[in-house]
């Protein structure tokens, strides 16, 4: 490499005659006060240097260079004077570095370092990191006079990005199957959903996305008895035919789409550029026919199925937390219909579920607070039409759905366990009216009461012990007190249920099996049981008329009849639901139903309106 050229030393006591140029400042661009000595050994390291370096004065030409950046660049160390240093690196491609280094240039900034992608003189590509920095006696702050020398350095740091790279990959991929895992996957989502809108006034909106969330059933089963090696063979084995599905050829013009392992046995399959509904569907079909193909690995053959959640929809309005939350709302739906099949998310299914969800979470507040109400419904006497007793149904006053009936609610109240606390309430407040009615007509027959009760209230409380204490703080008699089971609770009752309602009945209670005829009907049971009523299920008493409600049902009547008969012989009086005509009611009279209970009498009513047909013999439908 050829040095730039010192010019003459200055003799003793004259001053150094002025540079010829910025390239003859000679040992001037090594640390102001070195000595020649120091000045030469400074040069000598520059030039021995493995670190390609150039000296660059303030208008970004250079100085000198270093034979390694001459063999970097591939033009020889000599050739790069005053050529320009931001050319040779590249650094004005970028408006932000290119500012930077002006920045450095200039003594208003003390620092500058970027990565550059360069091209070798052997042709290969690598990545430099650029770094300037001011030399000492360098550059003067903005205002102090004529700016120094900067020292720009750079390093091949090919190795290091690769290891980078690898590294990324490491993080970004799952070991056992090599697919994109979780990060990854949300990586790609978030990108994809944050895509600037079409220009192209052809394409209105963004473009749509899809996603198969898809899940192994009994997996578990796999690594427990086979083992975890077995399962993650097993979990290879499903990438590669997801891999499979997803890379038909021409299925995909916008670009395969993207499968990734999200945990356990856990799969999701993105496409980007969705066509629509039917190319999800189609992509679910041909995943679900793909692995219901046997495996065979090290010599176990394996047959799995998945449950697989579609979801597609427009980007424009989808954010990542609500693809994943529908996705994986629609895998549930399709576990819950049986498994190896797909479910297409369906908003009128979920908005119904949202609802669910709110009134689960709502149920144990709603009753501390006073949300619900009861209204009741009379139970007529066959023969002579006079109101006998009242059924007690509980209604929530939902303060954003409004009144609710209990078939949005009690079921629910029955998983989550608050059907306890809320038939407390109920059974409490029925008898408390059913009192009170009975002190407000002391003249009239007392009307009894029929309260629901659920058999999760017969497992997770104490039921005698609620009745007793009910009964005794409201002063109503026992008798007066009648407590509906469904047919499926008390159908095959043993141990504590059977004890409980044994308890119930000698306390004088009386215990009556709703919608009696559509479970069990293990009519032995019957003779055990410490049973008073039997409820016949609706569907008997509207099939007395066909479809055309013009002409009885022989057969549904014989049933009925049937029925009728033998709870007579057992001791059992029989009430028949869902009256609505007055045909209906005199077949059910002439069978010898004892008491009915529909709208042909009355629709579920407030207690006031109970008071006013105590002992009366007709009720308006």
């Amino acid at each position: 490499m050829s040095s730039t050229s010192e010019g003459p030393r200055p003799t003793a006591g004259t001053a150094p005659s002025a540079p010829r140029s910025t390239v003859t400042k000679g040992h001037e661009m090594w640390p102001p006060g070195a000595s020649p000595t120091e000045a030469h050994d400074y040069r000598a390291a520059f030039r021995a240097a493995t670190l390609p370096m150039a000296v660059v004065d303030h208008e970004g030409l250079i100085v000198t260079a270093n034979e390694a950046l001459g063999a970097l660049t591939g033009v020889g160390a000599a050739a790069l004077t005053a050529q320009s240093a931001s050319d040779l690196v590249d650094l004005a491609a970028d408006a932000r570095a290119w500012h930077a280094y002006r920045e450095v240039l200039h003594g208003r900034r003390s620092r500058f370092r970027c990565t550059r992608r360069l091209k070798h003189p052997d042709g290969r590509a690598l990545w430099a990191e650029i770094t300037v920095v001011p030399m000492p006696g360098g550059p003067e702050p903005e205002g102090g006079g004529a700016p120094g020398q900067v020292l720009l350095s750079v390093a091949d740091v090919s190795d290091r990005r690769e290891l980078q790279k690898r590294l990324h990959h490491l993080q970004m991929h799952d070991p056992v199957t090599r697919l994109p895992n979780r990060a990854l996957f949300f990586e790609r989502l978030s990108t994809v959903l944050r895509t600037p809108p079409h220009q192209d006034d052809d394409v209105p909106e963004r473009g749509r996305i899809g996603l198969c969330y898809l899940d192994l059933d009994g997996f578990k089963a796999v690594n427990d008895t086979l083992g975890h090696r077995i399962g993650d063979r097993l979990l290879a084995a499903v990438a590669a035919r997801l891999t499979d599905c997803a890379e038909q050829e021409g299925a995909y013009p916008a670009g395969a789409p993207l499968v990734a392992r999200l945990g356990g046995d856990e799969f999701a399959i993105l496409v980007e550029e969705s066509t629509g509904t039917e190319q999800l569907t189609d992509l679910a079909r041909t995943v679900l026919g793909a692995l219901q193909q046997p495996f065979d690995l090290a010599g176990q053959r394996l047959s799995v199925s998945a449950s697989i959640g579609v979801v597609e929809r427009p980007v424009a309005g989808t954010t990542a937390t609500g693809l994943m939350q529908a996705a994986d709302t629609t895998l549930y739906w399709a576990k819950a219909d049986g498994k190896a099949r797909w479910t297409l998310f369906d908003p009128e299914r979920n908005a119904h579920r949202m609802t669910r969800q709110a009134l689960s979470s709502n149920l144990r507040p709603a009753v501390e607070r006073g949300e619900f109400t009861i209204e009741y419904q009379p139970l007529v006497g066959m023969a002579d039409g006079m109101v006998r007793g009242v059924e007690a149904l509980v209604r929530w006053n939902h303060p954003q759905f409004g009144l609710l009936s209990p078939n949005r609610f009690v079921a629910i109240a029955e998983e989550d366990g608050s059907i306890v606390q809320l038939g407390r309430w109920v059974l409490r407040s029925a008898c408390r009216q059913a009192r009170r009615w009975q002190l407000d007509h002391p003249a009239k027959p007392p009307l009894f009461i029929s309260v629901n009760v659920a058999v999760r209230q017969v497992w997770d409380s104490d039921l005698v012990t609620d009745v007793a204490e009910i009964l005794a703080e409201t002063g109503l008699d026992p008798a007066l007190l009648q407590l509906e089971l469904t047919e499926s609770a008390v159908m095959g009752s043993a141990g504590r249920p059977l004890r409980a309602l044994q308890a119930l009945s000698d306390m004088g209670v009386r215990i009556a099996i709703d919608d009696f005829g559509t479970g069990y009907s293990n009519l032995a049971y019957l003779s055990r049981l410490p049973v008073s009523v039997l409820k016949l299920d609706g569907a008997f008493v509207r099939g007395f008329r066909y479809e055309d409600g013009t002409h009885p049902s022989p057969a549904d009547e014989t049933i009925v009849e049937a029925m009728v008969q033998l709870a007579h012989r057992l001791g059992l009086t029989v009430t028949a639901e869902c009256v609505e005509t007055a045909g209906q009611a005199e077949r059910l009279r002439r069978i010898g139903c004892d008491t009915g209970q529909g709208w042909l009498y009355s629709r579920a009513v407030a207690p006031e309106r109970i008071a006013e047909l105590i002992g009366t013999r007709t009720l308006e439908a």
